[in-house]
Protein backbone atom coordinates (compact mmCIF):
# COMPACT_ATOMS: atom_id res chain seq x y z
CA UNK A 1 0.00 0.00 0.00
CA UNK A 2 2.58 2.17 1.08
CA UNK A 3 3.87 2.22 -3.01
CA UNK A 4 1.24 3.90 -4.12
CA UNK A 5 1.72 6.80 -2.16
CA UNK A 6 -1.67 7.00 -0.54
CA UNK A 7 -2.08 7.29 3.20
CA UNK A 8 -3.75 4.52 5.54
CA UNK A 9 -7.89 5.77 5.74
CA UNK A 10 -8.44 7.50 8.85
CA UNK A 11 -11.37 6.19 10.82
CA UNK A 12 -13.17 9.39 11.45
CA UNK A 13 -16.74 9.36 10.71
CA UNK A 14 -16.95 5.75 9.02
CA UNK A 15 -20.29 5.19 7.91
CA UNK A 16 -21.17 1.57 8.12
CA UNK A 17 -21.32 2.05 4.31
CA UNK A 18 -18.82 4.34 3.84
CA UNK A 19 -16.47 1.62 5.54
CA UNK A 20 -17.71 -0.86 2.83
CA UNK A 21 -16.45 1.59 0.48
CA UNK A 22 -13.42 2.90 0.86
CA UNK A 23 -11.82 -0.89 2.00
CA UNK A 24 -13.19 -1.70 -2.16
CA UNK A 25 -11.22 1.44 -3.35
CA UNK A 26 -8.38 0.58 -1.38
CA UNK A 27 -8.71 -2.74 -3.02
CA UNK A 28 -8.52 -1.39 -5.84
CA UNK A 29 -5.49 0.27 -5.72
CA UNK A 30 -3.93 -2.76 -4.53
CA UNK A 31 -4.65 -4.55 -7.45
CA UNK A 32 -2.66 -2.28 -9.64
CA UNK A 33 0.36 -2.84 -7.36
CA UNK A 34 2.72 -5.08 -8.52
CA UNK A 35 4.57 -5.48 -5.70
CA UNK A 36 0.78 -7.41 -4.22
CA UNK A 37 0.23 -10.86 -3.74
CA UNK A 38 -1.35 -12.90 -5.86
CA UNK A 39 -3.72 -13.81 -2.52
CA UNK A 40 -4.63 -9.29 -2.20
CA UNK A 41 -5.47 -9.73 -6.23
CA UNK A 42 -8.04 -12.57 -5.42
CA UNK A 43 -9.94 -10.30 -3.36
CA UNK A 44 -11.31 -7.93 -6.33
CA UNK A 45 -13.87 -11.24 -5.97
CA UNK A 46 -15.86 -9.37 -3.01
CA UNK A 47 -17.09 -6.73 -4.94
CA UNK A 48 -20.13 -7.97 -5.94
CA UNK A 49 -20.27 -9.28 -1.97
CA UNK A 50 -19.86 -5.55 -0.71
CA UNK A 51 -22.71 -4.41 -3.25
CA UNK A 52 -25.28 -7.38 -1.17
CA UNK A 53 -24.06 -5.73 1.68
CA UNK A 54 -24.83 -2.40 0.68
CA UNK A 55 -27.89 -3.06 -0.62
CA UNK A 56 -28.96 -5.34 2.43
CA UNK A 57 -28.66 -2.51 4.63
CA UNK A 58 -31.54 -0.60 2.80
CA UNK A 59 -33.58 -3.78 2.14
CA UNK A 60 -36.47 -3.45 5.15
CA UNK A 61 -37.15 -7.52 4.20
CA UNK A 62 -33.67 -8.12 4.75
CA UNK A 63 -32.54 -9.33 8.50
CA UNK A 64 -29.42 -7.26 8.08
CA UNK A 65 -31.41 -3.57 7.43
CA UNK A 66 -30.43 -0.96 9.23
CA UNK A 67 -32.87 2.08 9.32
CA UNK A 68 -30.94 5.25 10.52
CA UNK A 69 -32.38 6.70 13.92
CA UNK A 70 -29.86 8.95 15.10
CA UNK A 71 -27.02 10.70 12.83
CA UNK A 72 -24.65 10.39 15.67
CA UNK A 73 -24.58 6.77 16.30
CA UNK A 74 -25.28 3.63 14.18
CA UNK A 75 -28.53 1.70 14.99
CA UNK A 76 -28.57 -2.23 14.92
CA UNK A 77 -31.80 -3.74 15.92
CA UNK A 78 -30.24 -6.64 17.30
CA UNK A 79 -28.44 -4.36 19.99
CA UNK A 80 -31.61 -2.98 20.98
CA UNK A 81 -33.62 -5.72 21.61
CA UNK A 82 -30.79 -6.81 23.85
CA UNK A 83 -30.52 -3.92 25.83
CA UNK A 84 -32.55 -3.68 29.42
CA UNK A 85 -31.45 0.03 30.07
CA UNK A 86 -33.94 2.86 29.51
CA UNK A 87 -32.80 3.61 25.84
CA UNK A 88 -32.95 0.02 24.81
CA UNK A 89 -36.90 0.20 25.87
CA UNK A 90 -37.38 3.33 23.78
CA UNK A 91 -35.78 2.07 20.82
CA UNK A 92 -37.84 -1.06 21.10
CA UNK A 93 -41.07 1.18 21.22
CA UNK A 94 -39.66 3.84 18.72
CA UNK A 95 -38.40 2.49 16.05
CA UNK A 96 -41.12 0.61 15.14
CA UNK A 97 -43.48 3.66 15.34
CA UNK A 98 -41.46 5.90 13.68
CA UNK A 99 -40.79 3.57 10.51
CA UNK A 100 -44.35 3.55 9.71
CA UNK A 101 -44.32 7.72 9.93
CA UNK A 102 -41.80 8.35 7.59
CA UNK A 103 -41.96 7.94 3.84
CA UNK A 104 -39.21 5.48 3.81
CA UNK A 105 -38.55 2.90 6.52
CA UNK A 106 -34.62 3.99 6.47
CA UNK A 107 -35.26 7.13 7.74
CA UNK A 108 -36.58 7.65 10.84
CA UNK A 109 -33.92 10.25 11.54
CA UNK A 110 -36.10 12.34 9.72
CA UNK A 111 -38.41 12.10 12.32
CA UNK A 112 -36.11 12.26 14.99
CA UNK A 113 -34.70 15.44 13.79
CA UNK A 114 -38.36 16.94 13.34
CA UNK A 115 -38.69 15.70 17.08
CA UNK A 116 -35.54 17.49 18.05
CA UNK A 117 -36.02 21.06 16.41
CA UNK A 118 -39.84 20.93 17.50
CA UNK A 119 -38.46 20.23 21.51
CA UNK A 120 -35.72 22.39 21.34
CA UNK A 121 -35.56 25.39 18.58
CA UNK A 122 -39.36 25.98 18.59
CA UNK A 123 -39.57 26.90 22.67
CA UNK A 124 -36.18 28.31 22.94
CA UNK A 125 -37.19 31.31 20.26
CA UNK A 126 -40.40 31.49 21.66
CA UNK A 127 -38.82 32.18 25.30
CA UNK A 128 -36.40 34.34 23.81
CA UNK A 129 -39.43 36.59 22.69
CA UNK A 130 -41.17 36.35 25.44
CA UNK A 131 -38.11 36.63 28.20
CA UNK A 132 -34.78 37.90 26.14
CA UNK A 133 -31.24 37.19 28.11
CA UNK A 134 -27.86 37.42 26.30
CA UNK A 135 -26.55 34.21 27.36
CA UNK A 136 -30.06 32.48 26.12
CA UNK A 137 -29.43 34.04 23.04
CA UNK A 138 -25.38 33.08 22.27
CA UNK A 139 -26.50 29.57 23.47
CA UNK A 140 -29.74 29.44 21.05
CA UNK A 141 -27.05 30.77 18.22
CA UNK A 142 -24.87 28.49 18.75
CA UNK A 143 -27.05 25.24 18.74
CA UNK A 144 -28.72 26.58 15.60
CA UNK A 145 -25.49 26.56 14.20
CA UNK A 146 -24.35 23.69 14.45
CA UNK A 147 -28.23 22.04 14.06
CA UNK A 148 -28.19 24.27 10.52
CA UNK A 149 -26.58 21.19 8.43
CA UNK A 150 -28.39 18.67 9.22
CA UNK A 151 -31.37 20.42 8.50
CA UNK A 152 -30.52 22.13 5.36
CA UNK A 153 -29.53 18.48 3.96
CA UNK A 154 -33.03 17.06 5.59
CA UNK A 155 -34.98 19.80 3.21
CA UNK A 156 -32.41 18.56 1.15
CA UNK A 157 -34.58 15.52 0.74
CA UNK A 158 -37.92 17.41 1.07
CA UNK A 159 -37.64 19.48 -1.34
CA UNK A 160 -36.25 16.68 -4.13
CA UNK A 161 -38.65 14.06 -3.01
CA UNK A 162 -41.75 16.35 -2.01
CA UNK A 163 -41.45 15.43 1.81
CA UNK A 164 -39.88 12.40 4.24
CA UNK A 165 -43.18 11.37 5.84
CA UNK A 166 -46.19 9.44 5.13
CA UNK A 167 -48.77 10.63 2.75
CA UNK A 168 -51.45 10.54 5.75
CA UNK A 169 -49.19 13.13 7.28
CA UNK A 170 -48.63 14.97 4.15
CA UNK A 171 -50.17 18.50 5.92
CA UNK A 172 -47.67 18.18 8.23
CA UNK A 173 -45.17 17.71 6.11
CA UNK A 174 -46.10 20.25 3.72
CA UNK A 175 -46.42 23.03 6.91
CA UNK A 176 -43.09 21.61 9.63
CA UNK A 177 -40.28 23.89 7.29
CA UNK A 178 -42.42 27.30 7.27
CA UNK A 179 -41.91 27.02 10.94
CA UNK A 180 -38.38 26.13 11.10
CA UNK A 181 -36.93 27.44 8.01
CA UNK A 182 -36.63 30.42 9.29
CA UNK A 183 -35.42 29.63 12.55
CA UNK A 184 -32.75 27.73 10.52
CA UNK A 185 -31.65 30.56 8.35
CA UNK A 186 -33.73 29.83 5.42
CA UNK A 187 -36.07 32.07 3.74
CA UNK A 188 -39.30 30.54 2.58
CA UNK A 189 -38.92 28.09 -0.41
CA UNK A 190 -35.29 29.29 -1.77
CA UNK A 191 -33.72 26.58 -1.29
CA UNK A 192 -36.50 24.54 -3.44
CA UNK A 193 -36.29 27.10 -6.39
CA UNK A 194 -32.62 27.50 -6.21
CA UNK A 195 -31.42 24.26 -6.06
CA UNK A 196 -33.93 22.18 -7.49
CA UNK A 197 -35.41 24.55 -10.25
CA UNK A 198 -32.21 26.17 -11.16
CA UNK A 199 -28.88 24.56 -9.68
CA UNK A 200 -29.70 20.63 -10.98
CA UNK A 201 -31.03 22.56 -14.01
CA UNK A 202 -28.11 24.51 -15.03
CA UNK A 203 -25.19 21.79 -13.29
CA UNK A 204 -22.73 24.54 -12.25
CA UNK A 205 -22.88 25.68 -16.51
CA UNK A 206 -22.70 29.16 -17.56
CA UNK A 207 -26.04 29.87 -16.51
CA UNK A 208 -25.98 28.44 -12.86
CA UNK A 209 -26.35 31.32 -10.57
CA UNK A 210 -23.96 29.42 -7.93
CA UNK A 211 -21.42 28.57 -10.41
CA UNK A 212 -17.67 28.35 -10.54
CA UNK A 213 -16.53 28.15 -13.68
CA UNK A 214 -15.91 32.41 -13.62
CA UNK A 215 -13.67 32.25 -10.85
CA UNK A 216 -10.37 31.52 -10.41
CA UNK A 217 -11.14 29.14 -7.75
CA UNK A 218 -8.10 29.26 -5.42
CA UNK A 219 -8.21 32.69 -4.92
CA UNK A 220 -9.62 34.91 -1.88
CA UNK A 221 -10.54 37.67 -3.71
CA UNK A 222 -12.18 35.78 -6.21
CA UNK A 223 -14.10 33.78 -3.94
CA UNK A 224 -15.01 36.88 -1.74
CA UNK A 225 -16.48 38.23 -5.17
CA UNK A 226 -18.51 34.97 -5.44
CA UNK A 227 -19.66 34.96 -2.20
CA UNK A 228 -20.86 38.86 -2.27
CA UNK A 229 -22.79 38.44 -5.65
CA UNK A 230 -24.68 35.69 -3.32
CA UNK A 231 -25.38 37.49 -0.44
CA UNK A 232 -26.32 40.52 -1.99
CA UNK A 233 -27.89 40.00 -5.42
CA UNK A 234 -29.41 36.31 -5.08
CA UNK A 235 -32.81 37.85 -3.97
CA UNK A 236 -33.24 39.61 -7.45
CA UNK A 237 -31.00 37.37 -9.53
CA UNK A 238 -33.36 34.29 -9.38
CA UNK A 239 -36.51 35.30 -10.62
CA UNK A 240 -35.07 37.54 -13.29
CA UNK A 241 -32.66 33.85 -14.62
CA UNK A 242 -36.81 32.69 -14.25
CA UNK A 243 -38.38 35.69 -16.17
CA UNK A 244 -35.22 34.85 -19.10
CA UNK A 245 -36.71 31.39 -19.09
CA UNK A 246 -39.91 32.29 -19.63
CA UNK A 247 -40.64 30.82 -16.14
CA UNK A 248 -43.03 33.78 -14.83
CA UNK A 249 -45.05 31.88 -12.28
CA UNK A 250 -41.38 30.85 -10.87
CA UNK A 251 -40.09 34.23 -10.95
CA UNK A 252 -43.27 35.40 -9.12
CA UNK A 253 -42.89 33.03 -6.39
CA UNK A 254 -38.95 32.86 -6.16
CA UNK A 255 -39.58 36.78 -5.35
CA UNK A 256 -42.51 36.99 -3.54
CA UNK A 257 -41.54 34.09 -0.68
CA UNK A 258 -37.94 35.66 -0.54
CA UNK A 259 -39.34 39.36 0.16
CA UNK A 260 -42.43 37.82 2.33
CA UNK A 261 -39.48 36.17 4.61
CA UNK A 262 -37.53 39.49 4.29
CA UNK A 263 -40.88 41.60 5.19
CA UNK A 264 -41.27 38.98 7.91
CA UNK A 265 -37.85 39.37 9.39
CA UNK A 266 -38.10 43.08 9.22
CA UNK A 267 -41.62 42.94 11.13
CA UNK A 268 -40.29 41.19 14.25
CA UNK A 269 -37.13 43.36 14.35
CA UNK A 270 -39.47 46.39 14.63
CA UNK A 271 -41.43 44.76 16.78
CA UNK A 272 -37.93 43.21 19.07
CA UNK A 273 -35.23 43.69 17.95
CA UNK A 274 -32.61 41.77 20.00
CA UNK A 275 -34.30 38.51 19.68
CA UNK A 276 -35.02 38.85 15.95
CA UNK A 277 -31.25 39.52 15.66
CA UNK A 278 -30.07 36.07 17.36
CA UNK A 279 -33.30 33.82 15.87
CA UNK A 280 -33.60 35.13 12.15
CA UNK A 281 -30.78 37.52 10.58
CA UNK A 282 -27.60 36.15 12.69
CA UNK A 283 -28.73 32.23 11.16
CA UNK A 284 -29.84 33.52 7.99
CA UNK A 285 -26.39 35.18 7.19
CA UNK A 286 -24.49 32.66 9.35
CA UNK A 287 -26.36 30.12 6.63
CA UNK A 288 -25.86 32.23 3.18
CA UNK A 289 -22.04 32.43 3.65
CA UNK A 290 -21.90 28.69 4.78
CA UNK A 291 -24.23 27.53 1.64
CA UNK A 292 -21.97 29.14 -0.67
CA UNK A 293 -18.55 27.92 1.58
CA UNK A 294 -20.26 24.62 0.43
CA UNK A 295 -20.60 24.75 -3.33
CA UNK A 296 -17.75 25.99 -3.57
CA UNK A 297 -15.90 23.26 -1.75
CA UNK A 298 -18.07 20.68 -4.05
CA UNK A 299 -17.75 22.52 -7.17
CA UNK A 300 -14.20 24.12 -7.23
CA UNK A 301 -12.52 21.45 -8.81
CA UNK A 302 -13.56 21.31 -12.42
CA UNK A 303 -11.77 19.67 -15.38
CA UNK A 304 -10.46 21.93 -17.63
CA UNK A 305 -10.89 19.31 -20.69
CA UNK A 306 -14.53 18.19 -20.15
CA UNK A 307 -15.88 20.73 -17.48
CA UNK A 308 -19.58 19.73 -18.69
CA UNK A 309 -19.49 16.69 -17.34
CA UNK A 310 -21.06 16.04 -13.67
CA UNK A 311 -18.43 13.17 -13.27
CA UNK A 312 -15.77 15.98 -13.97
CA UNK A 313 -17.63 19.40 -11.98
CA UNK A 314 -18.18 17.78 -8.70
CA UNK A 315 -16.52 15.96 -6.40
CA UNK A 316 -17.12 12.63 -4.03
CA UNK A 317 -16.61 12.40 -0.24
CA UNK A 318 -16.34 9.72 1.87
CA UNK A 319 -15.21 9.35 5.64
CA UNK A 320 -16.52 13.01 6.62
CA UNK A 321 -19.03 14.64 8.64
CA UNK A 322 -20.68 15.20 5.95
CA UNK A 323 -22.14 11.17 5.73
CA UNK A 324 -22.23 10.93 9.17
CA UNK A 325 -24.14 13.96 9.95
CA UNK A 326 -25.83 15.66 6.67
CA UNK A 327 -27.11 11.88 4.91
CA UNK A 328 -24.39 11.30 2.43
CA UNK A 329 -24.01 14.81 1.10
CA UNK A 330 -20.36 13.50 0.42
CA UNK A 331 -21.84 11.83 -2.73
CA UNK A 332 -21.91 15.03 -4.43
CA UNK A 333 -21.14 13.77 -8.07
CA UNK A 334 -23.64 10.71 -7.51
CA UNK A 335 -26.50 13.07 -6.24
CA UNK A 336 -26.19 15.19 -9.79
CA UNK A 337 -26.04 11.96 -11.73
CA UNK A 338 -29.50 11.25 -10.05
CA UNK A 339 -30.99 14.24 -8.08
CA UNK A 340 -33.76 12.29 -6.81
CA UNK A 341 -31.70 8.90 -5.85
CA UNK A 342 -32.24 8.52 -1.88
CA UNK A 343 -29.31 9.83 0.02
CA UNK A 344 -28.97 6.21 1.78
CA UNK A 345 -28.47 4.68 -2.15
CA UNK A 346 -25.47 7.14 -3.12
CA UNK A 347 -22.78 4.33 -1.63
CA UNK A 348 -24.18 1.57 -3.47
CA UNK A 349 -24.50 3.22 -6.67
CA UNK A 350 -21.28 4.87 -6.48
CA UNK A 351 -19.57 1.39 -5.65
CA UNK A 352 -21.26 -0.37 -8.62
CA UNK A 353 -20.65 2.58 -10.95
CA UNK A 354 -16.62 3.03 -9.92
CA UNK A 355 -15.44 1.95 -12.90
CA UNK A 356 -17.07 4.50 -14.47
CA UNK A 357 -15.70 6.72 -12.30
CA UNK A 358 -12.70 6.19 -12.72
CA UNK A 359 -12.94 6.16 -16.82
CA UNK A 360 -14.22 9.71 -16.69
CA UNK A 361 -11.28 10.92 -14.29
CA UNK A 362 -14.19 11.25 -11.28
CA UNK A 363 -12.47 13.11 -8.16
CA UNK A 364 -12.84 10.62 -4.93
CA UNK A 365 -11.43 12.17 -1.33
CA UNK A 366 -11.19 10.90 2.18
CA UNK A 367 -11.43 12.23 5.93
CA UNK A 368 -11.69 16.16 4.08
CA UNK A 369 -14.83 17.93 4.29
CA UNK A 370 -16.12 20.47 2.05
CA UNK A 371 -15.58 23.37 4.41
CA UNK A 372 -11.71 22.66 4.55
CA UNK A 373 -11.24 21.41 0.55
CA UNK A 374 -12.49 25.35 0.62
CA UNK A 375 -10.25 26.55 3.24
CA UNK A 376 -6.81 24.20 1.73
CA UNK A 377 -7.51 25.81 -1.92
CA UNK A 378 -7.88 29.62 -0.75
CA UNK A 379 -4.35 29.07 0.90
CA UNK A 380 -3.44 26.93 -2.05
CA UNK A 381 -2.41 23.87 0.03
CA UNK A 382 -2.72 21.06 -2.97
CA UNK A 383 -0.28 19.24 -1.22
CA UNK A 384 -2.81 18.21 1.37
CA UNK A 385 -5.62 17.76 -1.02
CA UNK A 386 -3.50 15.71 -2.76
CA UNK A 387 -2.73 13.62 0.46
CA UNK A 388 -6.06 13.09 0.68
CA UNK A 389 -7.16 12.00 -2.76
CA UNK A 390 -8.32 8.33 -3.08
CA UNK A 391 -7.00 8.04 -6.52
CA UNK A 392 -8.93 6.26 -9.05
CA UNK A 393 -7.41 3.26 -11.53
CA UNK A 394 -5.91 6.06 -14.04
CA UNK A 395 -4.36 8.73 -11.25
CA UNK A 396 -2.60 5.97 -8.69
CA UNK A 397 0.85 5.81 -11.09
CA UNK A 398 0.52 9.72 -10.10
CA UNK A 399 3.19 10.97 -7.42
CA UNK A 400 1.97 13.32 -4.41
CA UNK A 401 3.31 16.34 -6.39
CA UNK A 402 1.67 15.23 -9.62
CA UNK A 403 -1.47 14.92 -8.16
CA UNK A 404 -1.30 18.39 -6.35
CA UNK A 405 -0.55 19.80 -9.57
CA UNK A 406 -3.51 17.82 -11.37
CA UNK A 407 -5.96 19.32 -8.51
CA UNK A 408 -4.12 22.70 -9.34
CA UNK A 409 -5.18 22.86 -13.22
CA UNK A 410 -8.45 21.93 -12.09
CA UNK A 411 -9.17 25.49 -10.46
CA UNK A 412 -8.69 27.97 -12.70
CA UNK A 413 -11.14 30.24 -14.00
CA UNK A 414 -12.59 29.58 -17.66
CA UNK A 415 -12.98 32.65 -20.31
CA UNK A 416 -16.06 33.60 -22.25
CA UNK A 417 -14.60 32.27 -25.08
CA UNK A 418 -14.02 28.75 -23.42
CA UNK A 419 -17.19 28.63 -22.00
CA UNK A 420 -18.59 29.54 -25.27
CA UNK A 421 -16.67 26.59 -27.27
CA UNK A 422 -16.84 23.88 -23.99
CA UNK A 423 -20.80 24.00 -22.61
Amino acid sequence: MESTGVPVPDIAFYTPADEVVLKALYRDIALQDPSCSNEVKTRSEEDEKDLEVLAALNDAKSPDFQPTVCVAWDYYAADSKSRNDISGFVLRHYVPWAKKIVRTETDVVFLTHIFLYFSTTVPSALYLFHSFSYLHAVAHLLVTIWYSGGFTLMMHNHIHNNGVLSKQYALFDFCFPYILEPLMGHTWDSYYYHHVKHHHVEGNGPGDLSSTIRYQRDSIVAFLQYEARFLLFAWIELPLYFMRRKKYTLAFKALFTELASYAFMFLLWRWKTAPTVFTLIIPFCILRIGLMIGNWGQHALVDEVEPSSDFRSSITLIDVPSNRFCFNDGYHTSHHLNPRRHWRDHPHAFLKARARYAKEGALVFHNIDYLEITYRLLTKNYRKLASQLVPMPGQIHLSLEERAEMLRRKTRAFTEEEIARMF
